[in-house]
């Protein structure tokens, strides 16, 4: 077990020691009734995941919102790892900002953990009037106690990669984070690392674009990112702009845990490849190709060849493995990372998508599978959809995974998944010598909600995890 700590803050003091904290025993999951039909307002999960527990797999409260068609998303936390050595700050709010409205609840997880309850919501006029900014994504705790939230454009839906800065105790609109006018073209998702003074944010595309569905010609108008940028951590401005020679659509990304490392990784979603970013010995930051998933040509499906669609990677806290989704062709893998520059395959497996048998798709020429995989039926229930949100116990031994990327894309790619919900699966991992094997016994089934099927993004557990906390 991790070693208590009276005069401490929130977290673990390093990532080695939060992978001796205590097994998760519930998680927090945005649900999203937006594009599906359900004239009802997005809500917070509450899901038990304790194997000892009666209502284990049981979705156990449900946090509506007070308003319809926000698009939940990601969340974070008012206060992390990176106040570890603040022993008045306390993991108590959960910082939920909405993808489309650009409205941002603060839920408070402290009071009854297994009963959250709305603490306040900063309303869209409030950050576009103070910051200009909308359409927001990753939230993450900072050191000073303030939270930073990346945003995607301005209020009209122009690309603009901006940072929203909230107090992390009265949760009041602060400003931007980057300098007036120093905005990146487009955003998405951060990550930053003090002990190198840099921060490195990524880019979806233009808001105005990517919110009406996805359409290969504006990849090719521009309208989609394939940049790195590079930020001075300290002085809040883009030092470097790194593009992605092969890489389209650098959507998550992770530094090594290890706050000393000064490289890390980034899913390139629409081109299917994991790009390693890291630091020169002149302090410059360069970008290399480590995996390609190749691309299958198809018949049956909306173009002659289907990517991968890597939606989601995550680092062990060890940084020993590396783990991504392949949305589209439906596989999770798990990839020994001991050397960073050449990652090496050791776990694959098959979790639906959009190539298994008897579907609409036939697979032509495939440089990877001899056969289509079969459909993914857990407990009776045919998942639809592909795996996508993943996250990791803190002792690396589970895996969790949703099904939906983003309501409107859902709706496009997997329309079943709008009729039959997503579900949420847990796969076990080998830790020893790589693999990973689905739990037979674990479903999550939000088709059977009680106001009807909804959509399911990031999974969060209270006491933090590997995407949520930032060492310093």
């Amino acid at each position: 077990m991790a070693k208590k700590c009276g005069d401490c803050g929130p977290g673990y003091a390093t990532p080695l020691e939060a992978m001796k904290g205590p097994r998760e025993e519930i998680v927090y999951v945005p649900c999203i009734y937006r594009s599906t039909g359900t004239e009802a307002p997005d809500y917070l999960a509450t899901v038990d995941v304790d194997p000892k527990s009666p209502q284990y797999c049981q979705v156990i409260h449900r946090l509506p919102m007070p308003y319809m068609k926000d698009e939940l998303h990601h969340s974070g936390w008012n206060t992390c790892s990176s106040c570890f050595g603040d022993s008045t700050k306390s993991r108590t709010k959960l910082v939920l900002p909405s993808l489309i409205s650009s409205r941002i609840y603060v839920v408070d997880v402290g009071s009854e953990p297994r009963a959250p309850k709305l603490h306040k919501v900063i309303e869209p006029q409030d950050i576009h009037d103070k910051c200009g900014l909308g359409y927001l994504h990753t939230s993450h705790c900072l050191a000073s106690g303030e939270v930073m939230i990346s945003a995607l454009g301005d209020p009209k839906g122009n690309g603009k990669g901006g940072f929203v800065l909230l107090d992390g105790e009265t949760f009041e609109v602060k400003g931007t984070w980057e300098q007036p006018g120093g905005a990146a073209p487009m955003g998405y998702d951060f990550w930053y690392q003090p002990r190198h003074n840099v921060m490195i944010s990524t880019e979806w595309g233009v808001p105005s674009v990517f919110k009406e569905g996805f359409n290969p010609a504006d990849v090719q108008a521009g309208k989609y990112g394939r940049n790195l940028y590079v930020w001075d951590w300290q002085r809040h401005v883009i030092v470097q702009t790194l593009p992605l020679q092969d890489g389209f659509i650098p959507l998550e990304i992770r530094f090594l845990h290890n706050p000393a490392a000064a490289q890390g990784f980034v899913g390139c979603t629409l081109s299917s490849n994991i790009q390693r970013f890291y630091k020169n010995e002149g302090g410059t930051w360069s970008v290399e190709k480590v995996i390609q998933v190749p691309p299958k040509k198809v018949q049956g499906w909306m173009l002659p060849e289907m990517p991968g669609m890597i939606t989601d990677i995550l680092l062990s806290l060890d940084d020993r493995f590396l783990y991504f989704s392949n949305w589209l062709h439906g596989d999770l893998r798990q990839y020994d990372i001991s050397d960073p520059k050449k990652p090496r395959l050791t776990g694959q497996l098959f979790l639906g998508g959009s190539i298994t048998k008897g579907g609409p798709v036939q697979v032509l020429e495939d440089r990877e599978l001899k056969a289509q995989p079969e459909p993914l039926v857990v407990k009776g229930k045919r998942v639809a959809g592909g795996p996508q949100m993943i996250q990791l116990s803190l002792d690396g031994k589970r895996l969790y995974v949703t099904t939906s990327l983003y309501s409107v894309w859902d709706k496009q790619f997997y329309p079943d998944l709008i009729r039959e919900g997503s579900v949420m699966l847990q796969v076990d991992v080998d830790t020893v010598n790589g693999g990973l094997k689905l739990n037979p016994n674990f479903l999550v089934d939000f088709g059977k909600e009680p106001l009807g099927p909804a959509l399911v993004h990031e999974i969060r557990y209270p006491g933090g995890d590997c995407s949520s906390d930032i060492w310093i």
